[in-house]
């Protein structure tokens, strides 16, 4: 996801690197799981394409959100594990879950 809300304001900043639903669900999975493999994150999120995926895995390693540690070589096979700025996020997470939870509609 291209940055492109304004970068003086703070939620605009982390709109621009975590504002997509994607995204969030990627860390929503890394939160439960602590650490996933690409193809765990393709089950668990219902509708991603592959390239969508792997487009916003790379978006979130790029901004030290997430790490990715290789654990075979051939074929290159990767998993995922949120960094202390990714863990940084849990309490707003969290709290979308809280208000998904209250208001369902």
């Amino acid at each position: 996801m291209r940055g492109i809300y304004d970068t003086q304001c703070p939620v605009g900043r982390t709109l621009n690197a975590v504002g997509d639903r994607w995204s969030i669900m990627i860390l929503r999975d890394l939160f439960v799981h602590k650490t996933r493999r690409f193809q765990d994150l393709v089950e668990s999120l219902t509708g991603v394409s592959p390239n969508t995926l792997s487009a916003r895995l790379k978006g979130l390693e790029s901004r030290g959100i997430i790490a990715r540690q290789f654990y075979e070589d051939h074929p290159p096979r990767a998993e995922y594990t949120l960094t202390r700025k990714g863990r940084d996020l849990g309490p707003v997470v969290l709290a979308m879950k809280k208000w998904g939870s209250k208001y369902r509609r």
